[in-house]
Order: C-alpha cells, then sequence, then structure tokens
C-alpha cells in the first residue's frame, strides 16, 4: 500500500522535470533557464505552510485517507486537462497547471507520511521507508523513464492521459487497508504555524535541520544538470530515457531496499556515515569522467548508477532518522517540516548547479558538488551526540 501511494505522488515532479528539461535543451534553452525550471517544486518546499490544516482535519487514519483520496483526484484531473493544451503554444499556462499538480501531490505527501507514522512501529520505519523510497523511485522510474519514452512514440495527448488514469489506480490498494491503530495520546490536538516554530526551538533541532539541509545536497545539484549533459554529449531522448529513468532509477529502488535492511542492522547514524562516502565516490567518478573529451559509455553509465544508488539509500536514512523526530499528534507537520528542508536544499542547489554549469563548465560543477558531500560528513561528525542520543531514545 505504501509502495503504491508513494509510486502516485512521485510521478508529478519526476514527468514534468524530466520532459520538459529535455525539450528545453534541445530548442537551445540555455542551462541556466532549465536550472530555473526547478522552481516548479515549489510547493515541495512550501507545504509545510499547510501541513497543520492537514494534522487539523485528520484526526484518524480515516481522516488522512480522506485527504489522500482528494488530493489524487484532484492532481488525475489537473494532468488530463493539461492533455489538451500544447507545450509548446500554451507553455505558461501548462506550467500553472503543473503547478497545481504538485500542489496536490504535495498534499498527498504530508497525509501520506503521516500515515506511514502512525501505521509503522518503530522497529518497522527501517523497512518502511525502504518502501517510501522505493516507491517514490519507481513513480520516477515511470515518470523519468518509461513516461518519457512513450512521450517519444505516442506524443504529449496520449501520455497525459495514461498518466491521469495510472495515478487512480495507484490508490486501490488504500481501500484494503482497514486496520486502526492506537491512536498517540496529546494534550493539544490543535496544531498551529507556530508549532513549526517550536519544532525548531527543541534542543539540538537546528543541528539536525543543517544535517538535513546539506546531506544530500551533492548529488542534488549533479542530478539536475545530468540530463543537459547527456544531450550536450549528443545522446538521444530515448538514450536518456534509459539510462537515467530506467538505469538510473532501477538502481536507486533497488539501493533504497538494501539500505532498509543496512538501517535495521546498523541504525540510520552509521548508515548515514556510509551512505555519504558513497556518494563522495559517485561526485569524483563524475569528475573523472566529465574530464574526457569523449566519455565511453560505459563509463557514463557506470557514474549514473553510482548516482542513483548513493540517493537512493540516503534518502532511507533520512526519512528513518525524521520519523524519530516527530510529536505525537503533529506528525504530519513535523515530518513534513524536516523534508521541507531537504527539498529547499536541492531547489537552492539545482538552480545554483545551472548557473555554475553555464559559467565553470560540468567538470568543475561535479567537483563542487563532490566537495559538498565531504561537507556533510564534517557536519554529521560535529553533531553525532544528538543523532545517537535519538537513535537511543527510539
Amino acid at each position: 500500500m505504501l509502495f503504491s501511494l508513494y509510486i502516485a505522488q512521485a510521478i508529478p515532479m519526476s514527468f514534468f522535470s524530466t520532459v520538459v528539461p529535455v525539450i528545453m535543451r534541445q530548442e537551445n534553452y540555455s542551462l541556466e533557464s532549465i536550472g530555473l525550471l526547478q522552481l516548479i517544486k515549489l510547493p515541495w518546499v512550501l507545504k509545510f505552510l499547510w501541513a497543520p490544516l492537514v494534522d487539523n482535519n485528520a484526526a484518524n487514519l480515516h481522516g488522512y485517507k480522506r485527504w489522500i483520496y482528494g488530493s489524487e483526484i484532484f492532481y488525475a484531473i489537473v494532468v488530463f486537462s493539461i492533455g489538451f493544451l500544447s507545450l509548446q503554444t500554451n507553455f505558461s499556462l501548462v506550467i500553472i497547471l503543473m503547478l497545481l499538480a504538485v500542489i496536490a501531490s504535495a498534499t498527498q505527501d504530508i497525509a501520506t507520511d503521516a500515515f506511514a507514522i502512525l501505521i509503522l512501529k518503530k522497529k518497522e520505519r527501517g523497512y518502511g521507508n525502504s518502501m517510501q523510497s522505493a516507491g517514490g523511485f519507481a513513480g520516477n522510474l515511470i515518470g523519468s523513464g518509461l513516461l518519457l519514452i512513450v512521450f517519444y512514440y505516442l506524443g504529449w495527448q496520449m501520455l497525459l492521459f495514461c498518466l491521469a488514469l495510472f495515478v487512480l489506480v495507484a490508490l486501490i490498494p488504500l481501500g484494503f487497508y482497514k486496520k486502526e491503530p492506537v491512536m498517540p495520546e496529546v494534550s493539544d490536538k490543535k496544531v498551529q504555524l507556530a508549532d513549526l516554530w517550536r519544532f525548531m526551538k527543541i534542543p539540538g533541532m537546528y543541528k539536525w535541520l543543517l544535517v538535513l539541509f546539506f546531506y544530500s545536497s551533492g548529488l542534488v545539484g549533479i542530478m539536475a544538470m545530468l540530463k543537459p549533459w547527456l544531450v550536450d554529449l549528443n545522446f538521444s531522448t530515448p538514450e536518456i530515457g534509459l539510462m537515467v529513468g530506467v538505469h538510473g532509477t532501477a538502481a536507486a529502488l533497488i539501493a533504497s531496499l538494501f539500505a532498509g535492511f543496512l538501517v535495521k542492522r546498523r541504525g540510520y547514524y552509521k548508515a548515514m556515515y556510509f551512505f555519504l562516502v558513497f556518494s563522495i565516490m559517485a561526485g569524483a567518478f563524475f569528475w573523472y569522467v566529465s574530464k574526457m573529451e569523449v566519455p565511453p559509455v560505459s563509463a557514463v553509465n557506470a557514474a549514473i548508477l553510482m548516482l542513483w544508488t548513493a540517493y537512493g539509500c540516503s534518502m532511507v536514512a533520512i526519512y528513518t532518522a525524521a520519523m524519530d523526530m516527530v510529536r505525537p499528534g503533529k506528525e504530519g507537520t513535523d515530518f513534513t517540516l524536516q523534508i521541507v528542508i531537504t527539498h529547499l536544499s536541492g531547489l537552492v542547489i539545482s538552480v545554483f548547479s545551472g548557473k555554475l554549469a553555464d559559467v565553470a563548465g560540468y567538470t568543475k560543477l561535479f567537483g563542487i558538488q563532490t566537495l559538498m558531500s565531504l561537507m556533510a560528513i564534517v557536519l554529521l561528525v560535529a553533531f553525532r551526540s544528538l543523532l545517537k542520543k535519538n537513535e537511543q531514545v527510539s
């Protein structure tokens, strides 16, 4: 059930942020412009503003179910509507509708995260977040891989119609979940925006949020410019869809399942170190490959597999740690705030990477992103006492 729900919410951003950048690059848009397109992810950064609304109107699992159903049905309607528009002639309107679709998807994410926290026991959260991460990557596999290839052969309208139908089908498993766990006892069930500030004032919490901001930043910057880099290397649209959307995302999906096992056995604190080391190796390999005048296809494929493997593992550790940080009765709000930090980091780094690639080139970009992963290890070491304490309490 969780796997299918996270597939449904992952498709919007992966599809819209894959098809459009490739088309834009083929139309000779600048790398900086493509980087700015990442602003379509803004609702995922701002979703903490309406997370309290979701918590306040979901007193139990049935309440969160209603939010999930409503958000996905609205999303399907918007996507179906986009199918009647042309990306070339109605670009501004398509972008506006994309934003509405992403807002609906972000709302579904708030409700689904809270739903998952409530139904998963603490000892199950490592595997549970494997399903979350794997579902997200499966959605990315469909949205940025298979659908990109389908778009190439079937066109825009039929693709959008199929996408709208798919997200509705992904809701079916939710209807079969009937268990109602014991809800946590809370003194004040009313969640307000001020609770976001109170959460950040928890002793040591700002340190954790700083780790969240930088933890996957080295990977995100490379991923933002990966498809334009492949276009500039003269790979075709189907090849890019296969290399990144299928092979890369499949590697992340498999890696996230392995990461759940490692997190359960060793704890998320130790796992976060291991995953960061692999992130540094992936960034360094991208830097090395980009220095080649004509990189071999095998080397490019290997770099992509390393990048997505590192990212898949990292997400499982982050999600598991974030679940253990939430306060009873404020699950959706607290978890959303933490994950928003990672989205904010991705947004900032993606825009920055487009500008840097335009000015300095891909090789320097990949080198700087590798150094950012190294900096994340330094932060993790500096704030180890907070994470180890929280993990032991959990």
